[in-house]
Order: structure tokens, then sequence, then C-alpha cells
């Protein structure tokens, strides 16, 4: 069976829902996960997604912030949500992909929507700096201590933190810009090895090629600038490493109409 899973920072499910139906109808993917929804689960336009064949949903919603989903056509079970930091952000979801019969073994699929960090990259002087180290530093301690990835599974989401000198437009002005630090990249690459884990988009787009999937609002003309950073990520555990197929980045979709500064992420595998 192919697998296509998608991972899409949002900025806004409500605001951007003809965006997401647009992506929909052209790709088609199995499994939609967004982050950054930023409605309550009540709120989430679940019709929408009914009609577009995505019959099963799960959420893990709050008011304004945060948030993220899954939309899926193939049956989801073991919905589950865990809080890192214990401060209650709407930030992680996992669900298992159900097997298409009585003998295979489902995927577990966590989506997750790492803190940004804020500007200043001083844990002592920017609290929302320290919260993003601590997030990730709880997320590789839960990953080791738990074998997540020792049976199928597929880590995806908006990771915040480009991690490849390639991974950004200009890697040397970047040192000290939030997303591309070394002590993000460090840690990033402990939730990594906590895995294993294997990066999917560079499975297939060689480390010297530049690969991004955000840009910044504040370009006047994104195109032309391309100052963008990989922040949105597929990892796969190393038992699905030989079932990766395909995974491209959308990356005309930055160009629709009020779009999100993220594009999707996209991965095939045969399972």
């Amino acid at each position: 069976m192919r697998l296509t899973l998608a991972t899409w920072n949002i900025n806004s499910v409500r605001l951007r829902i003809g965006l997401v139906a647009r992506f929909l109808k052209n790709e088609a993917p199995d499994v939609l996960c967004l982050q950054e929804t930023k409605c309550r689960d009540n709120e989430f336009p679940l019709s929408v997604f009914h009609k577009l064949g995505y019959g099963y949903v799960a959420l893990n919603g709050q008011k304004g912030y945060h948030g993220v989903a899954v939309a899926s056509k193939i049956p989801l079970e073991a919905i589950s949500r865990r809080s890192f930091c214990g401060n209650g952000d709407a930030r992680h979801i996992c669900v298992t992909l159900a097997p298409a019969s009585d003998a295979g073994r489902g995927i577990a699929l966590h989506n997750f929507y790492v803190p940004a960090g804020g500007d200043e990259p001083d844990p002592a002087s920017n609290p929302k700096f320290a919260h993003k180290l601590a997030f990730l530093d709880e997320m590789a301690a839960w990953m080791a201590s738990d074998g997540l990835a020792a049976f199928p599974a597929i880590l995806t989401g908006d990771l915040n933190i480009a991690p490849f000198e390639t991974d950004v437009w200009n890697h040397k002005a970047l040192l000290t810009v939030v997303s591309h630090t070394p002590v993000e990249v460090e840690k990033l690459g402990g939730v990594r090895a906590a895995g294993p884990w294997v990066d999917a988009l560079r499975h297939f787009v060689p480390i010297e090629e530049r690969l991004y999937t955000w840009w910044s609002y504040r370009a006047q003309d994104w195109r032309r600038s391309d100052r963008g950073r990989r922040l949105d990520h597929i990892w796969v555990s190393e038992c699905l490493k030989p079932h990766l197929r395909a995974a491209r980045v959308l990356r005309e979709s930055r160009g629709w109409n009020q779009p999100s500064d993220h594009v999707p992420v996209i991965a095939e595998l045969e399972v």
C-alpha cells in the first residue's frame, strides 16, 4: 500500500481553510498533519475535511494559540496527547494509523509543534528560548526511555529548527538567530538520535542542496530574496527507511493568496 503523508504549519486553520481544501483536492494525501491550528477542538472546521474524504480527525487545540491536528482517510486508533514542560500547551498529538489487515501492524504517528523560542537566543534573559530548549530535552528523554521508534513510527511537524547549513539561506548570518543556533541544532540532533530517526527529506535531497519550508512574511518578495529556512520535518523510524519512496516540498503554495509562511512537506512510503 502506498501511504502519502503531509505536514503543514497552517498558521490558523479557520483563516486558511480554503488553502487547506485546495491542497487536499490537488494533492490528496492519505494523512495531513497540521500545526498552529489556533482554535479549540469544537471550533475546528471538521465538516470541510469530512466532505473531502477525511473521515478520521484527531485534535489537540486551544484558544488562539498553538494546536495540532491529524486528518486522515485511514482509520485512526489509540489517540493520545502529551503535555510538555507541564504547561498544558497543545503541541503534540499521537495517533496510530490502523493496519490494512489484522495481520499488519499499525504505524504510530507523532505530530509536533515545537516552541519557536522568541527572538533572543539566551535562555537566561528569554523565557521563550529556555522553554524551547527544555521542550527539546524532554522530547529526547521521553523518546529514549519509551523506545518510540523501535517499531514503525513517524515523527512530523513544525520543529522550528533548521539543522543543517544548507537548511538556511545563510549559515554564518543565522548562527545567532533563533532556529539555527548551535545549541538548538545540538538538541534537535539529540532528539533525532534518541529514535534513532531518519530524516525523510534529506534521504532524497542531497545535503549539498539548499532546502527550505518557511519564508518570512517580512520579505517584500520572498521568491526573489529566497531567504528561507527548513523548519518543517518528516522523520521515520529505521525500520521504515527501506519503505520510503519519495519526499518533497510544495514550495509553490507560499505564493498562494494569503498564505501561511510555511509550506507543506510530503512523504510517500510503501507499507
